[in-house]
């Protein structure tokens, strides 16, 4: 392979899958050089496991010195500028020129885009947020519970109404559910506006808990002093605890290197190349028409590392990517469920949910144990 280079910047679920799938092809006669600001992974989902007190932040961390891939060196270093051009990408410890650059490095949370946010408000939507949030809970007794969507896209389109469920669930134990009030508000139509039978699969579920969704409300600035979120209409709704989905955008360095347009990075839907050659974006920084979400980062990043063996072998590209990807929703009481989504194989969108049963829960384990060993090259 002529000691050929791919560069990866992200180790999500996109950027761990793109290196697996490397290094399965070329056996480490291909570098990969996978670079994240972070020293270990976690899935998406962990984080409710910190906010409900199921397991520590400890437990649920795979350090990426674990990774056990022939031909794949990861780097802990925070990327300060891309080049895509010449496909140079700087850090603050090197410099790397690369054959292949693929910008995976996901979607940043712009806090400061709600004013108040920070001073008034909590999220889960980070590990450290968990955290902060499961202990403030320990002290809520009585009131409302606002969540709020404070943009949109954001990650895991499901997760407002997961969390809103589990909540449900927590304030049941604790014998003060009928004490509390569970409101989302969010700027969309409907919860997953992608099919009517999903978006009414998950309005019945909250339904059933008397939970409420208010649709079509665009939250732009909490007043902590009273304890109220301030409307784009120009109404306001109190809150005695207010949970945040923070507005997302692409990393500071991906806005500043001429890769993003209206706010994300433009790529071909089909094998998720960018304007520059050799440049591939994939996963939550890129707009590649699907939701943001882990396993179409995943799916993506297949059909990136097929297309990657085919130019440096020669061979016949892959089918167009189908966006399509199943991923896991918990409704509580143990019981899971499984959204299946296709955003590009047919003329339309479409998604289905299976379940929620006990039985989906296992098929959920499964789903991190097997990416686990896949990615780290171990068990």
């Amino acid at each position: 392979m002529d000691d050929k280079h791919v560069l990866v910047l992200g180790a999500g679920f996109a950027g761990l899958e793109l290196a697996a799938r490397i290094s399965d092809a070329f056996a480490g006669d291909v570098r990969v050089t996978l670079v994240d600001r972070n020293d270990a992974f976690s899935f998406g989902y962990s984080k409710l496991d910190v906010l409900f007190g199921r397991k520590a932040k400890a437990d649920v961390l795979l350090p990426y010195n674990e990774i056990a891939r022939e031909g794949v060196d990861f780097r802990q270093e925070v990327v300060t500028s891309i080049d895509p051009e010449a496909r140079r990408v700087t850090t603050d410890r090197n410099t790397y020129d690369a054959d292949v650059l693929v910008v995976a490095m996901g979607a940043d949370y712009d806090f400061a885009a709600t004013p108040g946010l920070e001073e008034g408000g909590h999220e889960y939507y980070s590990l450290s947020g968990a955290e902060r949030m499961r202990d403030a809970l320990a002290e809520f007794e009585s009131g409302t519970i606002l969540i709020g969507i404070l943009g949109h896209p954001f990650k895991c389109p499901p997760a407002p109404f997961e969390g809103a469920l589990l909540l449900h669930d927590q304030l049941v134990t604790r014998g003060i559910r009928q004490a509390a009030e569970i409101r989302v508000l969010g700027p969309m139509s409907a919860p997953v506006p992608i099919t009517k039978e999903l978006s009414k699969s998950i309005l019945d579920a909250l339904g059933e808990r008397g939970i409420e969704y208010v649709a079509n409300q665009q939250i732009t600035e909490l007043d902590p002093s009273t304890k109220t979120v301030l409307l784009e209409s120009g109404g306001s709704v109190a809150y005695d605890f207010f949970v945040g989905i923070p507005v997302h955008r692409v990393p500071e360095v991906v806005a500043s290197s001429g890769l993003a347009v209206d706010g994300w990075i433009p790529v071909d839907r089909a094998n998720l190349a960018t304007r520059f050659a050799g440049v591939y974006a994939v996963g939550d920084v890129a707009a590649a028409g699907t939701a943001k979400a882990g396993v179409f980062a995943e799916s993506a990043a297949a059909v990136v590392a097929d297309d990657i063996v085919a130019r440096f072998t020669g061979g016949d590209p892959p089918e167009p990517w189908d966006g399509a990807g199943s991923c896991y929703i918990e409704f509580g009481g143990g019981a899971v469920g499984k959204i299946e989504a296709n955003f590009h194989g047919g003329p339309a969108p479409t998604a289905r949910i299976v379940g929620p049963s006990p039985e989906l829960a296992a098929d959920k384990a499964e789903f991190g144990t097997t990416r686990r060993a896949r990615w780290f090259g171990s068990s």
